[in-house]
């Protein structure tokens, strides 16, 4: 290339010569280019002819062989925490709000008071159903006793059959209005209760929406008053979307274990990790699969279910899960500094016998405790270039300084990124 372009330099040169000479009318252009090249040209031949400049030491890099481990390969999600269970508390029966016994925000267990209705009117109520129901009762006996007293009567035809008649239907209707009372008084007896609103879960209620004073409307229906909110803390929900081409393979991986396809999912276990929480530190199980892909998406809603003890998850609270994407199997990994890459290939370049380098392309897998799975293209027994590969190309010499390869401290076992780590693989 120097001589290439010394040579073009030369002809620009006699070019220039050619016009000055011309103009000045002395002497031929090819007798000044030839005593030109003359003096140029041999220093030029003799470094062409010795290729170039002289080459100096091979460079040196550092090679490792790659890591060989047993791993599981993961799937990550993104998903969303909801109660296991959720109340919106409405009044059942409509009157003025007398009492609040909780605060904003409070932990409350199943059946711990929370709201009190004025009870009056409905005390008054069963009071008067309660009467009506001893009337009614009272009209029984009397019919009774006409009937036990006319059935001898009608036997001697000292009454006819008609009145018999008559006083038996008297008295059915007495035994039916007794019924009509007692549910009357039921039905009073159960507005009155609901004045008294309890928690019906136990989990942490929110604001209160009402307060004492104002007149709430029961009912339970759209236009009924909502008082506040209920929701469960322990166990919680995850929902997380999985795509079907996960799905697909959850399903073949479960084929041999005794499930069905659909059950590929059912009871395997799922780590946790909340988005300021390095791994996946926190434990819970699949519980729910959809019965079907939402077609818009491609992707199939599951839930996993988690235990919440510390109260650390709340409703709405976004989540990393992470599933076992694969069985256990042997891996060789290496970091992602070794890899290069071009438009069309990754590759890495690896020291041969001859201390030469070579150029491998390899097939990727994910990442594992900070280093890349490397699923074809080099073996274990291979020296990667893992830094100075680009003070090197295929094909030549290089000085190589053998060190061995290690994990990165920041994922080594024990660390975060590890804990909680599932230590059976489903499905």
């Amino acid at each position: 290339m120097r001589v290439r372009a010394i040579a073009l330099g030369l002809a620009l040169l006699a070019a220039t010569a050619a016009g000055a000479w011309h103009y000045f009318g002395r002497g031929s252009l090819s007798d000044q280019v030839g005593a030109l090249w003359a003096k140029v040209a041999p220093t030029e031949r003799a470094k062409g002819a010795g290729g170039g400049a002289p080459s100096g030491p091979a460079p040196e890099v550092a090679v490792s062989q790659p890591l060989q481990r047993r791993i599981v390969e993961w799937d990550e999600y993104v998903g969303r925490f909801d109660a296991a269970e959720a109340v919106e508390l409405k009044a059942r029966v409509s009157g003025y709000l007398t009492e609040i016994a909780f605060k904003d925000g409070q932990f409350v267990k199943k059946g711990d008071p929370l709201f009190v209705i004025d009870p009056r009117p409905y005390e008054r109520a069963l009071a008067l159903s309660g009467a009506e129901l001893e009337q009614t009762r009272v009209k029984v006996a009397n019919t009774s006793l006409d009937v036990d007293r006319g059935r001898p009567l009608a036997k001697t035809n000292v009454i006819s059959q008609k009145t018999m008649d008559d006083r038996e239907n008297l008295q059915r209707e007495a035994e039916s209005a007794v019924r009509v009372a007692e549910a009357k008084y039921r039905s009073a007896e159960l507005d009155l209760s609901y004045t008294r609103i309890a928690a019906p879960i136990t989990g942490r209620v929110s604001r209160t929406l009402v307060t004492a004073g104002n007149y709430v409307v029961g009912g339970g229906g759209t236009g009924s008053t909502v008082l506040t909110t209920i929701v469960s803390q322990d166990p919680i929900y995850a929902y997380f979307d999985i795509s079907e081409n996960n799905a697909l393979k959850y399903k073949r991986l479960s084929q041999g274990s005794g499930k069905r396809g659909d059950d590929a999912l059912l009871g395997a276990r799922v780590g946790v990790g909340l988005p300021d929480e390095t791994g996946f530190p926190h434990q819970g199980s699949v519980d729910f699969v959809d019965n079907r892909l939402d077609s818009g998406t491609g992707t199939l809603r599951a839930r996993a279910s988690v235990e919440n003890k510390a109260g650390l998850f709340s409703p709405g609270m976004f989540a990393r899960l992470r599933l076992a994407g694969s069985g256990e199997y042997a891996a060789l990994l290496l970091p992602d500094e070794a890899i290069g890459t071009d438009q069309t290939t990754r590759y890495v370049l690896v020291v041969g016998d001859d201390g030469k380098a070579q150029r491998r392309p390899v097939k990727l897998g994910p990442l594992h405790e900070a280093m890349r799975v490397v699923r074809e293209g080099v073996t274990a027994d291979d020296w990667v270039v893992i830094r100075g590969q680009a003070r090197i190309r295929p094909g030549a010499p290089v000085t190589s300084k053998r060190e061995p390869l290690k994990v990165s401290e920041a994922a080594t076992p024990g660390s975060p990124s590890r804990a909680g780590a599932p230590p059976t693989v489903k499905p």
